[in-house]
């Protein structure tokens, strides 16, 4: 059934296909329209730079008047990331408003990383060393951005061939994003916060490998009957 939920985030898809901001992307996992996986490259002169950080997003049909559960699947070292991978982040809670989606989701976890808040730490010890001894917080932090390619490469040989396809298709998408931009910004559509994206390049999750955009109005035209209706 074509729920708002779902309509919101077929928009959701469309957007981030065509006009991917900076260094993030995602899409839906398994042609489930209500989960998604993601992909951050660390941002550039930081720490992180050079990491590929896997997400999950789960959204319900109360999406986009409830934020989605976003968590991250790659193992983080972070004064707002917990344990499990939850995100101690303002707008995934009690600041959420419908006016956010996928793509200020995903810059706005972009920037946490680089601009963390110590005053509210999901680990403590991140917390500790990022604000008493931060050769000690870089060092950790460069074993997590190791370990992201480790992370990403070892997907590719698991039983779960979707996820692994997902994740390497984000990355490629990813990669593309971080370089020179040449989008058109009549395809951004107002009204909704897209944050971040300086240089984002018109690239879909099947980017191939020759680095050519295909035909992203078919691709998504094509998706989202199937997204609509697919699996809940």
């Amino acid at each position: 059934m074509a729920t708002y939920a779902r309509r919101r985030l077929i928009r959701d898809f469309k957007k981030i296909s065509n006009d991917p901001p900076h260094g993030v992307s995602g899409a839906p996992l398994d042609g489930d329209i209500m989960h998604w996986h993601a992909v951050i490259f660390g941002p550039e002169d930081t720490p992180w730079e050079g990491g590929t950080f896997q997400l999950d997003f789960k959204f319900t049909e109360d999406y986009p008047n409830k934020p989605p559960t976003v968590m991250f699947s790659t193992k983080m070292f972070h004064p707002n990331v917990y344990a499990d991978g939850q995100i101690c982040l303002d707008i995934l809670q009690n600041q959420w408003s419908p006016i956010y989606d996928v793509s200020a989701i995903l810059t706005s976890i972009q920037s946490l990383l680089s601009d963390p808040n110590p005053n509210s730490p999901a680990n403590v010890e991140a917390a500790q060393l990022f604000s008493e001894n931060r050769r000690e917080y870089n060092r950790r932090v460069a074993k997590c951005v190791e370990g992201s390619w480790e992370n990403l490469e070892d997907g590719d040989n698991n039983n779960n061939n979707n996820q692994a396809s997902s994740a390497s298709a984000a990355a490629a998408a990813a990669a593309a994003a971080a370089g020179p931009s040449d989008s058109d910004s009549s395809m951004r559509e107002p009204g909704v916060l897209g944050g971040g994206g300086s240089g984002g390049s018109a690239v879909a999750m099947g980017a191939s490998a020759g680095g050519g955009p295909p035909a992203l109005d078919a691709s998504a035209a094509a998706m989202e009957e199937g997204l609509m209706n697919g699996p809940t």
